[in-house]
């Protein structure tokens, strides 16, 4: 059995726990430090579109007049996805 370190995206801090799974099975994970915001994680996410960084760039390309389609198309996700971002 192989342990590896698991750290938070948001703070990098190292204080992070188990919380529970998703509904595919997924661990997920909650970051401990008090200055992080509390919200969970996942290490792998099964779509693309849950990426905290594809969400970024979905604000950023919308707040350049990109329309819906374009985001989809470029960023290979869904234009519903888009739509609720």
């Amino acid at each position: 059995m192989t342990l590896l370190p698991v750290h938070c995206p948001h703070c990098q801090s190292d204080q992070v726990v188990k919380r529970g799974k998703t509904s595919n099975d997924t661990q997920r994970y909650l970051c401990q430090n008090g200055a992080c915001l509390p919200q969970t994680f996942v290490l792998a996410y099964s779509h693309q579109g849950r990426l905290p960084q594809v969400k970024q760039q979905i604000v950023e390309m919308a707040l350049n007049g990109s329309g819906s389609r374009e985001t989809a198309r470029i960023l290979r996700i869904s234009k519903d996805t888009v739509l609720n971002e």
